[in-house]
């Protein structure tokens, strides 16, 4: 592997794999596979995990938004693609594209079966999106009969699969509330299948789900951040790889002495001599101003050095004092040691922000 000369985020494909062949040995065989590839694929590059885990076979995509997915159309993922949180304004591209809207009221339910009638559409697929405690998106149990009714009127859609999202699957201090979940789930599920007369697929299971609620898998389960690289507890940690490596570069190494302020708003001011050394990357990155002042670090020739000062735009400055180390040398954000889950915690956050967050114009190397 080439010394990093910038800042570069590593993307290794070999980590997916593990990660993709961890999680489906934790399935059944005919329990088909999701793979959430929203936010550029949670801050890696869409196009590219996307494209690899298609070789692997995989089920499905989803992503949040319309514009995700026709940039995978346009990588030339032929896949079939969820769109978890569609907007009426897109659904006519979504027909041209050939993706699949989540339903979860009946105001995207109606317009969207207007759309598709206008389109001239017949049994186009579409996914029902249940409420079963999460409270953010979903149609209620009490909707099934007005969802049936309207279904009845129309042949320009078919439901292709129902679903919902377990709000606390990682967390076994609320494993009766989400055994709740799933039984309401299975309820409307039974319901549902009776009224229409068919049964479309099943799916509630995001990573922890997977893990931890094996009865729960049903037809598809659903994988984001454990494809990435991150089991959401210690005990399954140790079981993926994550898949993205943030580098950098020392750009300048400064003597500060004693009483010699660092930084925008002289944050730091030095008790002693110490040495500093400036690494470009930023808030504008995506590391932001709550890792300044001693709350973050990074790695330099395996040894943590804090972040001295504001985090700038463009820029950090870290404490090298008790390190080896020149201008040039390469310098670990996250990766493997820290990962991004110990990184986000100095910050009191978690891994799911620290990796979307990484911003674009820092250089994707994909490790093949």
């Amino acid at each position: 592997m080439s010394k990093t000369q910038e800042t570069v985020l590593e993307i290794d494909l070999k980590a997916l794999k593990h990660n993709f062949d961890y999680l489906k040995s934790r399935i059944l065989k005919d329990t088909k596979f999701l793979v959430v590839v929203k936010a550029y694929a949670y801050g890696s590059d869409a196009r590219e995990i996307a494209a690899y885990l298609e070789n692997l076979n995989v089920d499905y995509f989803a992503v949040a938004y319309t514009n995700e997915g026709v940039a995978l159309r346009d990588a030339g993922i032929i896949k079939p693609i969820l769109v978890l949180h569609p907007q009426p304004i897109n659904y006519k591209t979504i027909i041209d594209r050939c993706l699949e809207p989540s339903l979860y009221n009946f105001n995207s339910f109606n317009k969207f079966i207007a759309v598709a009638s206008e389109e001239n559409q017949k049994n186009y697929p579409v996914h029902i999106k249940f409420n079963t405690g999460l409270n953010r998106l979903g149609f209620k149990a009490l909707d099934i009969e007005e969802i049936h009714n309207k279904l009845k009127t129309t042949s320009a859609v078919k439901v292709k699969s129902i679903f919902s999202h377990l709000a606390a699957s990682e967390d076994l201090t609320e494993k009766k509330f989400t055994l709740n979940q799933i039984q309401i789930f299975k309820t409307i599920s039974d319901k549902f299948i009776s009224k229409v007369g068919y049964k479309p697929m099943l799916h509630l299971c995001n990573t922890s789900g997977i893990l931890n609620y094996p009865e729960a898998h049903l037809d598809m389960v659903r994988s984001g951040i454990g494809i990435y690289g991150f089991g959401n507890s210690e005990k399954e940690n140790k079981h993926f790889s994550p898949v993205v490596t943030l580098k950098s570069v020392i750009s300048q190494i400064h003597s500060i002495e004693k009483g010699e302020t660092v930084g925008y708003n002289r944050a730091f001011k030095s008790d002693n001599l110490i040495k500093t050394a400036t690494i470009p990357i930023g808030h504008a990155d995506g590391i932001g101003r709550q890792y300044g002042n001693g709350k973050g670090f990074v790695t330099i020739h395996g040894k943590r050095a804090y972040i001295v000062g504001n985090v700038c735009m463009d820029m950090i400055m870290v404490n090298v004092a008790d390190i080896d180390c020149k201008e040039g040398d390469e310098v670990i954000i996250f990766g493997e040691n820290p990962n991004a889950s110990e990184f986000a915690e100095r910050a009191n956050t978690i891994s799911y922000e620290i990796i979307t967050a990484i911003s674009q114009r820092v250089k994707r190397l994909i490790i093949k």
